[in-house]
């Protein structure tokens, strides 16, 4: 069974393209469009990795982060936040509120990708 990645964004070309190459490279991709959708998907399907874009409607993704960590049931899901804030403020304050790694947009597909497979090879699910 391939792994499942929830992909989070409001934007849906980013969620669109984020979809297509994690599924051409062999996994299952959940996508939601806010962080409500996105808490709510990945308390229920349990994803193996969660995508986080930070700037969303209805729960940033900081707050997402930080709920999935508060839950028992997902408190050990990785979590990357894939976001335009790029300041080094900003990266401490992701890994703070729990992401596993973090990545800038604009970002390289291929790369993305590499790290989804990196994350989830530490937690042992590829």
């Amino acid at each position: 069974m391939n792994p499942t990645v929830l992909v989070v964004d409001d934007d849906q070309d980013i969620r669109e393209l984020v979809t297509w190459k994690l599924e051409a490279a062999g996994f299952e991709v959940v996508g939601e469009a806010d962080g409500e959708a996105g808490l709510a998907a990945a308390l229920e399907t349990r994803p193996d990795l969660v995508l986080l874009d930070w700037m969303m409607p209805r729960l940033s993704g900081l707050e997402v982060c930080r709920a999935l960590r508060d839950e028992a049931a997902t408190a050990r899901v990785p979590v990357i936040l894939l976001t335009a804030k790029a300041q080094e403020a900003d990266v401490q304050r992701g890994f703070a509120a729990g992401a596993d790694d973090y990545i800038v947009k604009p970002f390289s597909p291929r790369e993305l990708v590499s790290r989804v497979d990196a994350v989830l090879a530490r937690t042992g699910a590829r």
